[in-house]
């Protein structure tokens, strides 16, 4: 299998950023299914993009006992009674200051909580490793939703302390898949992605590391917050576009890379599990919004009739949104295969001399047929402009060599190399500049790209 490689850094500035991107991403979302969950708080350290380690607190699934950030993706359907046991094993910090009490609250949910200590908004579960509070809900509504802890949210959700709910409806069939269980939310199988925003000041961390959290108290660093990291499931560029479950990243194992075919409906489950707001904004086309926390846009039920378009998602702090993307290559104003009188020239350049010889078969024959989801107006409408030789210009990464779907041809050494499927990339990120970078250092933060494929190249699941 084709896979994406990390980067190396220079000094202060990237030197190397090689993500080698094929066919190999999750298509599904990865975590663990109900209806029973068996939870413990921990502490880690995770990797950010510029190479950096940093200290958290987060959520580890008892069945493998790895803490994770965010913590682990929970999968339940429509209906079934759910049960989250929690516990707490929560260091002191360094000068011997004792953890706090964690706990977890389920936006959306109606939830009981038994066991532990009463806090503010719930029980919780002591830093003793043996105590365990119960919480139990009915998911009565299919949708996505953002479970965080209820003790100290403005430190301990930053700290890491915060995982995403996806319920499905009643009847879900895989290889017909909807997000509510009608038409209106209907997607392609295995086009599902999630994407949970988080940031982080990396201030914090060290501090409640060191001192803990009534030494953090004794400082302006919760009034003068200011993230230095920003997060899709837990990974910031160029991270994100890895593979899921790489060895290398045992605390972060969600990757967030989306792949599609033309006229695949991409459902994307966003998500601010933060303090920020970010614009979450997704090149190639608009996105129809069909839900906003756990609830379909509409007047009715079934009619989806409130969705709308937008070209970017503004993800507020605590909302979740559900919305479908696709791409046909409607709008570019050229056949984006390169069919009928686009062969190359002699050197290789595309388009080459127009010479009616369709199919390249040394006749002057018919039109090839479209492509699967073809945007049929622009069929073997030529390229609008000439491209300039390749030896006059500087190509991207991901140029595979031609501005066609599924058609490569030769660059010039170092130029180009990872996009071997000859796909359409488009940049998926946030829209405020400084989330684009990891401690300053740009490429990176809020960001992965989705990558278009062409119908005849698999997309594989890892």
């Amino acid at each position: 299998m084709k896979k994406l490689f990390s980067k190396t850094f220079g000094g202060a500035a990237v030197a190397i950023l090689l993500m080698c991107v094929a066919a190999t991403a999750h298509a599904t979302i990865q975590g663990i299914s109900g209806p029973v969950f068996n939870l413990t708080a921990k502490a880690g350290y995770l990797s950010t993009g510029d190479a950096g380690s940093h200290f958290f607190w987060g959520y580890a699934d008892d069945a493998t006992g790895m803490v994770q950030y965010p913590g682990p993706t929970l999968i339940v359907t429509q209906g079934q009674a759910i049960t989250v046991n929690l516990k707490s094993e929560l260091p002191a910090a360094a000068n011997g200051a004792a953890a706090p009490n964690v706990s977890i609250v389920f936006p959306g949910q109606v939830v009981a909580a038994a066991g532990g200590v009463a806090g503010l908004l719930t029980q919780e579960a002591p830093p003793d490793g043996v105590t365990t509070v119960t919480y139990t809900f009915t998911a009565t509504e299919p949708g996505t939703y953002l479970y965080h802890s209820g003790t100290r949210p403005e430190v301990e959700v930053d700290m890491g302390l915060v995982g995403a709910l996806i319920v499905r409806p009643l009847g879900f069939n895989p290889a017909a898949p909807t997000a509510y269980g009608n038409a209106n939310s209907a997607y392609a199988q295995d086009r599902e992605y999630l994407f949970l925003l988080t940031e982080m000041d990396p201030r914090i961390h060290d501090t409640v590391r060191r001192v803990g959290l009534a030494g953090l108290q004794s400082t302006n660093l919760l009034s003068s917050y200011f993230a230095y990291y920003w997060f899709i499931n837990g990974r910031n560029a160029p991270d994100t576009m890895l593979p899921g479950m790489v060895a290398w990243l045992p605390t972060q194992p969600y990757n967030s890379m989306p792949l599609a075919h033309p006229g695949d409906r991409v459902l994307m489950r966003v998500i601010g599990g933060g303090r920020d707001l970010h614009p979450f904004h997704h090149h190639g086309n608009h996105a129809l919004v069909i839900a906003k926390d756990g609830r379909m846009l509409e007047t009715a039920p079934g009619l989806g009739d409130l969705a709308y378009h937008v070209f970017t998602i503004q993800t507020t702090p605590g909302e979740t949104t559900d919305a479908i993307w696709s791409w046909t290559g409607e709008g570019l104003g050229w056949d984006a295969y390169g069919h009928c009188d686009y062969d190359a020239d002699p050197a290789g350049n595309f388009p080459g001399p127009e010479d009616n010889d369709y199919n390249g078969n040394g006749i002057l024959d018919g039109p090839p047929a479209l492509e699967p989801n073809e945007y049929a107006a622009d069929h073997c409408k030529p390229f609008p402009v000439v491209l300039p030789e390749k030896g006059d210009s500087t190509f991207g990464g991901f140029y595979p060599g031609t501005p066609f779907l599924g058609k490569s041809a030769l660059l010039p050494p170092l130029q180009g190399g990872l996009n071997p499927d000859a796909g359409y990339v488009y940049m998926w990120h946030s829209h405020t500049e400084k989330e684009l970078t990891n401690w300053d250092i740009f490429p990176g933060g809020l960001m992965t790209m989705m990558m278009v494929l062409p119908p005849s190249v698999p997309i594989v699941d890892m």
